[in-house]
């Protein structure tokens, strides 16, 4: 997924920005509707749980090769890999001058620290048991609130971590390129949405959360990815973009380096 990312946005390093602001506000209409949506998708999901969860604990499955590397890859990129991949993509961007890809991985990275903090405090609120804690019957109905800061990891199931970190890399990766090239809303959205979704469904497949943890983790992930992007492209400009992506550093004197958070001259950020 990532690959294709950073080969198109290498290949269209040196092509003409966009020159059009958008006037679209941070919150609209539409993220009422897709809020409302998950939180029934959450709660419609909720009855099938148990049954999700045994599912995918038939022995067959389970001894399934193939499925058990699947699930670890797809759990590993999207933690701890995207907490590499974003901080990567922005220093590589930045040391060869490309500000696309210094924005997707400077968004990414923010999005991913926005919807870790917020999932975070969630977990510890909600308190939910994880499904592994009673082998013999889970009960996708054990919450206890504020349990999860006193009994730590098996107690933090709710929303899925793994899961809103895949999405929001998805979302903010998605956001930030189909506004740079008409195709992407095509190719690269569903492929980083569809390995979002493949690393929710391993986090079911390794027995450490609920269907709903997953559909939750995905709201979330979703919101802080278009979230962060939206908030760029409305608040051009904004002292984030001026010290990490139009700060420079030039070399002073010899062995030295000096840093500079005006914007480089004849180099501007990408306007929106």
């Amino acid at each position: 997924m990532y690959t294709i990312v950073l080969a198109s946005v290498g290949a269209h390093a040196g092509a003409q920005v966009d020159t059009i602001h958008t006037t679209r506000s941070l919150f609209t209409w539409r993220d009422g509707v897709l809020g409302a949506g998950f939180i029934v998708a959450t709660i419609g999901i909720r009855p099938v749980d148990k049954s999700a969860a045994r599912a995918l604990q038939y022995p067959s499955r389970q001894q399934n090769r193939n499925l058990q590397r699947m699930a670890t890859i797809v759990r590993n990129i999207a933690l701890p890999g995207s907490t590499i991949i974003g901080p990567s993509m922005y220093a590589i961007g930045r040391l060869s001058k490309q500000d696309r890809l210094a924005q997707l991985g400077l968004h990414g990275t923010e999005a991913l620290i926005i919807g870790a903090g917020t999932g975070s405090v969630l977990k510890d609120i909600f308190g939910r048991a994880r499904p592994y804690v009673d082998t013999i019957s889970p009960n996708p109905d054990d919450f206890q609130l504020l349990r999860g800061f006193k009994r730590g990891e098996s107690y933090r199931s709710f929303p899925s971590g793994h899961t809103l970190a895949a999405f929001a890399a998805a979302a903010a990766v998605s956001a930030e390129t189909s506004r740079w090239w008409s195709w992407a809303s095509y190719t690269i959205g569903p492929l980083m949405y569809g390995g979002a979704a493949a690393v929710g469904v391993s986090r079911m497949y390794n027995n450490r959360h609920w269907a709903s943890d997953v559909i939750l983790g995905a709201a979330l992930g979703t919101f802080a990815g278009t979230k962060v992007v939206r908030y760029h492209a409305t608040h051009p400009g904004n002292r984030i973009d001026k010290w990490l992506i139009n700060a420079s550093f030039s070399p002073s004197n010899p062995g030295q380096l000096s840093l500079s958070i005006l914007p480089v001259i004849g180099r501007s950020l990408p306007r929106r």
